[in-house]
């Protein structure tokens, strides 16, 4: 795997230019998704990846928020797969057993 390093310390882009924090195999983008997800703070981002430093944690954030058009871009389009996803999968069998017993609305 080729990594090309940037101006923050612990970001690294991978061979397809994706931005990953240092030493892990975690996007950027990944971070920043769980962030909104949770509207966890870095302490919080902290606590539930023990693996990741508060500094790498920083470094991504700030990463994020100097390419925030580019990253926004990039989970709208994971977004958008994950729902086009969705419907191309129709319901599942066990919902719409739920459905026919007047389990699920």
């Amino acid at each position: 795997m080729t990594l090309t390093k940037t101006e923050y310390k612990y970001i690294e882009l991978n061979e397809d230019n994706v931005p990953t924090i240092a030493g892990t195999t975690m996007k950027v983008v990944e971070l920043v998704e769980t962030q909104i997800a949770y509207s966890w703070s870095p302490a919080e981002l902290h606590l539930n990846h023990r693996y990741l430093t508060m500094s790498q944690i920083l470094s991504a954030l700030a990463y994020y928020w100097d390419h925030k058009p580019e990253l926004d871009a990039e989970i709208k389009r994971r977004e958008d797969y994950v729902k086009l996803a969705e419907i191309e999968a129709g319901e599942s069998h066990f919902a719409a057993r739920l459905r026919a017993q007047g389990l699920l609305k």
